[in-house]
């Protein structure tokens, strides 16, 4: 399983059921007393359960620096292996945690054994990913990238579009699903994040964080970073001019089983 630390969960995660939590319907969160987020990172999603559910809503993931983000309650706990009885809660729930592990199917099993009532999980299809930029190349550029870097991960990072039939041969029983779409924009005023992006993209920071699971050869990938360093810094001059605009969209389908 890949390892993510705080600021990258908080940027990837920003602005997720901002403005529409009607995906989440099918989770029935008013109905339940004990809920389970597996998972959980520095608990973006394990707030907003706590904004609509009135019972009880933990966070649950393996590491403990994440968790000491989390008011409690909060548990350690690997997904394959939960430190919760049988049945011991109502709803166990999970976001863009399956696409990270080896055995989604192991894990949502596990799942199921400790829920008493239903299964969700709200994961991305990474492959269907679109972005627009003021800047000529980007979009070319995010699309070659992602297209090598999808070939060479080892874990599903498109599963969310299936995420249904993991649950189905996992066991679970009438499984619905409802597309979300996450849309994050980089825009005038600028924050931190925003400026270090824009920096890392002018140095090849990122490509070269993610060279190792990504397909191609050595020439193939070293072209790509030069393409992709000169793209960035045509973003860091629109930046300075406060010209540079970009918007991408990711999209989630939450799917949601009976146990």
């Amino acid at each position: 399983m890949r390892h993510f630390d705080a600021e990258y969960l908080r940027e990837t995660r920003r602005g997720m059921w901002a403005d529409s939590r009607a995906a989440l319907a099918d989770l029935d969160l008013g109905s339940c007393d004990r809920v389970i987020d597996v998972g959980c990172g520095e608990g973006a999603l394990t707030r907003v359960l706590r904004e609509e559910c009135p019972g009880e809503v933990i966070g649950c993931d393996r590491n403990v620096e994440l968790l000491s983000e989390l008011d409690a309650p909060a548990v350690r706990g690997d997904a394959y292996d939960l430190p919760f009885a049988d049945g011991g809660v109502d709803l166990v729930v999970c976001q863009a945690l399956l696409i990270n592990l080896a055995d989604p199917e192991r894990a949502v099993r596990e799942f199921a054994r400790v829920a008493s009532d239903r299964v969700a999980c709200i994961e991305p299809d990474n492959g269907a990913v679109s972005v627009e930029s003021t800047v000529d190349a980007e979009r070319d550029l995010a699309l070659r990238a992602r297209r090598r870097y999808l070939d060479g991960v080892e874990t599903d990072v498109q599963l969310g579009a299936d995420a249904a039939t993991v649950l189905e041969d996992a066991g679970l029983s009438n499984v619905r699903t409802r597309r979300y779409e996450q849309t994050l924009v980089v825009e005038p005023p600028y924050s931190d994040a925003d400026l270090e992006a824009a920096s890392r993209k002018a140095s090849g920071a990122g490509l070269r964080a993610r060279r190792g699971t990504m397909v191609g050869t050595e020439e193939a990938l070293d072209s790509l970073r030069t393409e992709w360093r000169a793209m960035g810094r045509d973003a860091v001059e629109q930046v300075q001019r406060e010209e540079y605009r970009r918007t991408e969209t990711v999209p989630f389908y939450v799917a949601v089983g009976d146990v």
